[in-house]
């Protein structure tokens, strides 16, 4: 994803991978939970609020247009 303002592509590229790496984790937490394998879904499930927490640490060092877009990617 490009950032609106150059300066700040950094940062979005690390919103977007820990956003990247959230979707993963929760697309297996959700395999995990269907399969019943309680074991794998804590897993995932910790894995998916550690990922979300990163992506969240990322979102506050933008501006609130970038953040937007983020948001209204397919991505999110």
């Amino acid at each position: 994803m490009k950032a609106i303002n150059p300066k700040n592509q950094s940062i979005v590229n690390k919103a977007v991978n820990w956003l990247e790496k959230h979707n993963k984790a929760n697309e297996l937490r959700n395999i995990a939970d269907s399969d019943g394998n309680e074991k794998e879904f804590k897993k995932y499930d910790k894995e998916c609020e550690n990922t979300f927490n990163k992506y969240l640490e990322y979102m506050s060092e933008l501006p609130k247009n970038q953040q937007k877009a983020i948001e209204s990617s397919d991505l999110y």
